[in-house]
């Protein structure tokens, strides 16, 4: 049993440690762990782990919750606020780097409980914990959002804007990454939707086509003799596809953007 000063120091030295590590998630990228602080801190949770098992273990398994969600409510989600457009997903995929760095930290931190404690209690690892609580805290409410911003940028490029193709990249591999982390199927909602959308913008182009087509060619029946009207009308039908098709073939080239042959094919 540890004295009761020796937990009191032992829990403020974690506390640091937490403190420490959620400079990571507010953006400081220089935070790091020298190999003494790392083995101080672990030696604190394993020794308040060991010393107490169901007092100590319960507290540190909710101080770990505790800090994951302290550090979403206190950077993560304000950091959204005022964000449209391409900033939010960027944003997003920035607060996901640090958050996975952040936990990454926590996890080893907390080592002892995850491999002797929580599976018998919460039936998952410290990991799985660190990415539900992203997932009910952060993706629950703001997913909708994420993919109409995606969903905006790809109907942009579709019509021949500049969009950051990067970023796009980059949110679809977290949607991706949620999936496999909580079994939501993020990036297959979000195709379902995108697949819809583009089908739908085709079939308006198809119908452009076959005004422009009935409208020629009764200008043409109007106008024309009779043996010169088969031969207009091939020329127009020639001209009218392969405009279509050139547009088309040029949205595919890789200075437009080059995600639509990437993802399509997942």
């Amino acid at each position: 049993m540890l004295e009761p000063e020796e937990e009191r120091v032992m829990k403020m030295v974690l506390e640091e440690g937490i403190m420490k590590t959620k400079m990571i998630v507010e953006g400081n990228q220089e935070v790091k762990f020298t190999t003494e602080e790392y083995q101080r801190l672990h030696q604190c949770v394993f020794d308040l782990h060991s010393a107490s098992y169901r007092n100590n273990s319960h507290w540190l398994l909710e101080r770990f919750v505790k800090s994951l969600e302290e550090s979403i409510n206190s950077a993560v989600l304000p950091s959204f606020v005022d964000k449209h457009d391409v900033l939010l997903l960027r944003e997003l995929i920035l607060m996901w780097s640090n958050y996975k760095l952040m936990t990454k930290w926590l996890c080893k931190f907390f080592e002892s409980i995850d491999r002797h404690f929580v599976p018998k209690i919460c039936y998952c690892s410290l990991t799985d914990i660190s990415n539900n609580s992203f997932n009910d805290l952060v993706f629950k409410d703001f997913y909708v959002k994420f993919q109409d911003v995606a969903l905006s940028l790809i109907n942009q490029e579709r019509m021949g804007l500049h969009i950051d193709c990067s970023s796009l990249k980059n949110v679809f591999l977290v949607f991706m990454e949620m999936h496999k982390h909580t079994g939501i199927t993020y990036y297959e909602g979000f195709e379902s939707v995108m697949l819809e959308q583009t089908s739908n913008y085709y079939c308006q182009m198809a119908q452009q086509f076959t005004g422009a087509w009935n409208k020629r060619q009764k200008e043409l029946v109007d106008i024309c003799p009779s043996g010169t009207q088969p031969k207009l009308l091939k020329v127009v039908k020639q001209q009218l596809v392969y405009d279509i098709l050139d547009k088309l073939v040029e949205k595919q080239r890789p200075e437009n953007c080059s995600f639509v042959t990437d993802f399509y094919q997942t």
